[in-house]
């Protein structure tokens, strides 16, 4: 999907968080270009400041243009409340210079990452390729599911007499019943969901079931009667989906060297934690056997 940038219906205070802190403090920015084309007051706006919106709106190109010109007219607005916000001390006040150090932080951390994950290299063709022909439940035998599902705590040996209803091709009616005649509280819902907006290990058991079959899911806290009421046929090609899938196998890629890099500074840099903190940090310590948080998520999402 195209990303297109219009400033037709964007209010004053969008425009501006757009802007970011790049286009405050224009004295700043006089070292790195000197093409102004604007002063509002003693303050300069150059066109460096409209093509760093222009970029950070996703624009292909980034010249003065008629977009620049309304980026300037936003630029000028915003040096104006500038100027009024410093005239009445504002950037003086906690809560602005809180703020503008948070905003710093974040851009110094994302440089530091981009820095980071920019040397690496892009999916090949076999990588993309291998992913489509690995995953067919997603793609060449992807399927649109109707589900129904009965959400109910863990107790023992419930999840064993749930995969008996299953077994036995049980409603989500006739397992309701027989929970309400044993007094288990349970929930349900119904959903329509497409392969991918299934997490996967819940698409793994999901994907080899025909309608009218059922699954038992087990979550931290919950187990979950998952039955496929009806699902539909909705392949995609290899050529659709290789844009995609290379898309996707980059962000990975990239997440896991971010994954990796803070790994690496958290070992070799002394963190203490402080006050409360440092009890809930001994918690956090404590490891967990349990992979099923993705499944818990999936589930949530069909309520």
């Amino acid at each position: 999907m195209t990303r297109t940038f219009t400033l037709a219906h964007t209010s004053f205070f969008a425009v501006t968080l757009a802007l970011g802190l790049a286009a405050c403090g224009s004295k700043d920015n006089q070292g790195v270009s000197t093409q102004v084309v604007a002063k509002v007051g003693s303050e300069e706006i150059s066109v460096h400041q409209i093509n760093q919106v222009l970029r950070h709106a996703g624009t292909a190109n980034a010249s003065v243009s008629a977009m620049g010109h309304e980026v300037l007219e936003k630029l000028i607005d915003q040096q104006l409340a500038i100027n009024e916000a410093t005239e009445s001390k504002l950037n003086r006040s906690p809560q602005v210079v809180a703020e503008i150090e948070a905003a710093r932080r974040e851009v110094l951390a994302k440089a530091y990452m981009q820095q980071i994950t920019s040397s690496l290299t892009k999916p090949t063709p076999e990588e993309i390729k291998s992913y489509y022909v690995k995953h067919p439940e997603l793609f060449a035998e992807r399927r649109i599911f109707n589900l129904q599902e009965i959400i109910v705590p863990t107790m023992p040996n419930l999840a064993q007499q749930l995969r008996s209803l299953a077994a036995g091709g049980k409603t989500t009616e006739e397992v309701s019943a027989w929970l309400k005649g044993k007094d288990i509280a349970f929930s349900s819902g119904s959903a329509s969901r497409t392969a991918e907006q299934i997490p996967l290990e819940m698409l793994a058991t999901i994907h080899p079931l025909k309608d009218g079959q059922s699954a038992v899911l087990e979550a931290t806290q919950a187990i979950t009667f998952l039955r496929i009421n009806s699902s539909q046929q909705a392949p995609i090609t290899e050529a659709e989906a290789l844009p995609s899938i290379e898309k996707f196998l980059s962000n990975q890629r990239t997440g896991e060297a971010m994954t990796a890099k803070l790994k690496e500074l958290r070992a070799n840099t002394k963190i203490t934690y402080m006050g409360e903190f440092a009890k809930a940090e001994s918690a956090s310590r404590t490891p967990s056997t349990d992979n099923s948080n993705n499944i818990e998520k999936g589930v949530a999402g069909l309520k």
